[in-house]
């Protein structure tokens, strides 16, 4: 699984943090490739983020929120002789993030009627103090894997 794609070339650091995360995760957050406003409205977000938790760095708060979900485990199915198995398997780094960042995306996608930017806010804030969707997601994932590790035996 370890190639790396074109895009993890190209990605560059975004210009306010000078962070390869951030840019990744405005280029998820971007719809119809419209990038400046994917850019405003995460900076928007950890600008809501920094009134809420003025004494740490809102991009720490964005990092830290990310390492949070990142699973070290998931289910994946296999079939063995006719019947599928769900078989708990670790994670690479790389999925780990693309998983933490879509699982945060689909989570504030879910909210509706505020504005983007809050539901990013909030979904991040919650996520650095380990609770909100995303996380619950996340345990979800764990939980899976813990209760089929009996078929860890089929594990490729």
């Amino acid at each position: 699984m370890g190639h790396i794609t074109s895009s993890r070339k190209q990605l560059k650091p975004d210009p306010r943090f000078g962070s390869i995360l951030v840019s990744k995760f405005v280029n998820c957050l971007m719809h119809d490739g419209k990038k400046s406003v994917a850019q405003g409205v995460f900076y928007s977000a950890l600008d809501i983020i920094k009134k809420r938790l003025p004494d740490v760095e809102p991009v720490d708060v964005f990092t830290q929120a990310v390492e949070n979900i990142k699973p070290a485990i998931e289910v994946r199915s296999k079939r063995v002789g006719g019947a599928a198995y769900q078989v708990p398997m670790q994670v690479n780094r790389t999925r780990q993030q693309s998983l933490a960042i879509r699982w945060i995306l689909m989570a504030i996608r879910e909210k509706k009627g505020r504005p983007m930017c809050q539901k990013l806010a909030d979904e991040l804030v919650a996520a650095y103090n380990r609770e909100g969707a995303a996380m619950a997601r996340r345990e979800n994932v764990h939980r899976m894997a813990d209760a089929n590790k009996a078929f860890a035996h089929f594990a490729w």
